[in-house]
């Protein structure tokens, strides 16, 4: 199963720019340096949440759970990333009701 509404899902650029490919972000825990590993970079941010958001259409679901504020889902495996290569990665999606899926974060899966 895909994750509901993937083809609306949403990769905050601020997200992604300010956070995910920041090494020096304190809530970053290594993922830049893992990103950065597959030619993401901070000068070529905008390839991250597009490659983020094509993630949850190609990907099945691997766990739901219900949370305060909607549901969460986590999608596993296959990012598509500008070198070519194609590493497991998760990724975290939280729904509420009428919304899009809204990344939460990625991680090396």
């Amino acid at each position: 199963m895909h994750l509901p509404g993937a083809q609306d899902a949403v990769a905050a650029p601020a997200k992604v720019r300010d956070d995910r490919l920041a090494a020096d972000h304190p809530d970053n825990s290594g993922k830049a340096a893992f990103l950065l590993r597959f030619g993401f970079t901070p000068a070529g941010w905008e390839a991250l949440p597009a490659a983020l958001t094509r993630h949850p259409l190609t990907n099945p679901i691997v766990r739901a759970s219900q949370a305060p504020e909607g549901k969460r889902y986590r999608v596993q495996c296959s990012l598509r990333t500008p070198d070519g290569r194609t590493p497991c990665i998760v990724s975290v999606w939280a729904t509420e009701t009428g919304q899009a899926p809204r990344l939460v974060t990625p991680f090396p899966g």
